[in-house]
């Protein structure tokens, strides 16, 4: 029951999750991403290589955060770029088992605009 909550959550954010193993193999996306992605290719980029996406210097840059992540149970979030278009913040995020063992990692964006809709307004869906 717990891993259809999970799941739930995710498949409700409005941001794109997109979460990848350790060799860069995106192996899920909500459906925020899918849309977000879309001109790339959308929900198809599932199994495909997250690398593949990036220029040399992204892909540098992701493969410095995941060692880093490696390197210590305690290195779990890092900032990596603000986009001022969309008032956005992106963080990579470690993925780990029950163990502490590192076996992931996702993109989070937090969004920094100021909600527009009306507090508990049910006739209009978010």
């Amino acid at each position: 029951m717990l891993e259809k909550m999970y799941k739930s959550v995710l498949e409700q954010d409005r941001a794109a999750v997109v979460l990848c193993d350790l060799e860069h193999t995106i192996v899920y996306m909500n459906p925020a991403a899918a849309a977000h992605y879309s001109k790339y290719g959308g929900a198809s980029l599932i199994g495909k290589c997250l690398l593949d996406c990036h220029n040399p210097q992204s892909r540098e840059s992701i493969e410095k955060v995941v060692a880093w992540f490696a390197k210590s149970p305690e290195n779990n979030m890092i900032y990596t770029f603000h986009n001022e278009k969309q008032k956005k913040d992106i963080y990579m995020v470690a993925l780990r088992d029950e163990n502490g063992q590192l076996i992931g990692y996702y993109e989070k964006h937090e969004f920094r605009t100021p909600e527009m809709a009306k507090m508990y307004d049910f006739s209009h869906s978010l």
